[in-house]
């Protein structure tokens, strides 16, 4: 079994933000699974079947960013699923809007919610896509930034780069994180 988390920040105010942009990829797995993530549980909203032939669930934290590992501790739990077999989902300001990078485990690199879940399972050890939001501008607060909307043009590829974080999601079900990074991590952009 697998738990595919998004990271996102609960309420309407925080919808289609650059910091929900996991809660939107989580939308977009759940309509190709035929699933609804509205189960509350674990301090989320979850939705359970299954893709690329493995038992999945899916997990949009409601803890608010900065604790969501509360949320992802309490499914891991429930579930006895082990970190290397958590997938999560989140925004990333190093990477421009709309790229991807696949990781296997790593540092938080100043993301709140990262740092969150690693402190709640007491690892670093577990799979993540980053999708890139761009970095803020000059003088802007970060808090500012994340929390804020994407341009039109900027949506555009966003809409697109939700749909690829699933298409990698996928590919790491059925094939392999290393095979997910080298298909995914290799692409230039504007590809």
């Amino acid at each position: 079994m697998y738990i595919i988390v998004g990271l996102g920040n609960p309420g309407k105010e925080y919808a289609h933000t650059r910091h929900n942009v996991g809660f939107e990829t989580i939308d977009i797995l759940a309509d190709r699974m035929g699933i609804e993530v509205e189960e509350k549980k674990h301090k989320g909203l979850c939705g359970k079947g299954i893709l690329a032939g493995q038992k999945v669930i899916l997990l949009k934290p409601q803890t608010y960013m900065n604790l969501s590992g509360e949320s992802v501790r309490a499914a891991a739990d429930f579930y006895k699923v082990d970190p290397e077999d958590i997938l999560v989902i989140y925004d990333d300001i190093s990477l421009e809007p709309g790229q991807l990078r696949l990781r296997g485990k790593g540092s938080a690199g100043g993301h709140n919610g990262i740092k969150n879940i690693i402190a709640h399972l007491g690892t670093q050890e577990f799979p993540r896509i980053k999708v890139g939001v761009g970095d803020k501008p000059k003088g802007m607060d970060l808090a500012d930034y994340v929390l804020g909307h994407f341009s039109k043009e900027d949506q555009a590829k966003m809409d697109e780069a939700f749909k690829d974080a699933a298409d990698a999601a996928e590919m790491i079900l059925d094939k392999g994180m290393d095979a997910a990074m080298n298909h995914y991590n290799m692409k230039k952009k504007g590809e």
